[in-house]
């Protein structure tokens, strides 16, 4: 229904995906920019921050497009209108994430895309089997793990009713800090993002094993692989959190 509407105005739904397309670019703009002062960031070449930041924004983006909405979960618990999606025959959670769907996000799939496809051309990487299966690996356990902060972010809606911020520090603020080295931050931190949040499996893990780089924290080098794990693993524990959610769900009362 929702793409339907958008495409009865077919020029401003072309005109709105482009802008989406615009607004995400000027993420890689800033990094020109710093890249027209230093020769390396953090001891990175524009190249080897190109693989990274493309690698984070197709997976954000195909996960933006996905579950972009639920982050509207908060409003609908606090006025009430979640009760609608109760009575349904269909899954809630597909529900919410179809509230008003926007196709125009494929924007920034696009522009994260192109950024990839100028990293991968330009970079002087030795392919082998393994770093040639990694790409897509890498691009699609990104996906999940973000889903999986995209559902949990929704599950605490059910609790705190306004946390549409709190959910997005982890999601926009996670591929923010994903499109730069994890030279550039504190080891605490770094290790924070590997053990607790395990935003690191989305791109540094694999993407660092593509470019023949170490990790910062030192770990051996078969952890690379473990991606679809730590997408599996988050996937579960959110989907834990969202069924507590929803059993903990008592409308508003009035």
């Amino acid at each position: 229904m929702w793409i339907r509407s958008l495409m009865a105005y077919r020029v401003s739904f072309v005109m709105t995906a482009l802008g989406n397309f615009a607004v995400t670019a000027f993420d890689f703009a800033a990094i020109l920019l710093m890249f027209s002062q230093v020769d390396r960031l953090g001891g990175y070449s524009l190249a080897e921050i190109a693989l990274l930041y493309g690698a984070a924004g197709v997976s954000f983006g195909l996960t933006d497009l996905a579950l972009g909405s639920m982050d509207r979960l908060g409003k609908r618990v606090r006025d009430g209108t979640f009760d609608t999606l109760l009575v349904r025959p269909v899954p809630v959670i597909a529900q919410v994430a179809a509230d008003r769907f926007g196709l125009h996000r494929v924007g920034r799939v696009l522009q994260s895309l192109l950024i990839l496809t100028y990293a991968l051309v330009v970079l002087d990487i030795d392919w082998t089997p393994l770093k040639v299966l990694m790409i897509p690996v890498m691009l699609l356990c990104g996906a999940g793990i973000f889903a999986s902060v995209w559902v949990a972010g929704a599950a605490f809606q059910f609790v705190a009713q306004d946390a549409a911020e709190v959910q997005s520090a982890f999601t926009y603020g996670g591929n923010t800090l994903l499109q730069y080295p994890p030279t550039l931050f504190s080891k605490e931190l770094v290790r924070g993002v590997t053990f607790v949040l395990p935003l690191a499996f989305v791109n540094w893990l694999p993407a660092l094993y593509v470019l023949g780089r170490p990790y910062p924290l030192d770990l051996p080098e078969w952890v690379a692989f473990t991606p679809p794990l730590a997408a599996a693993g988050c996937l579960a524990l959110a989907g834990l959190a969202w069924r507590t959610g929803l059993r903990s769900y008592r409308s508003t009362g009035s």
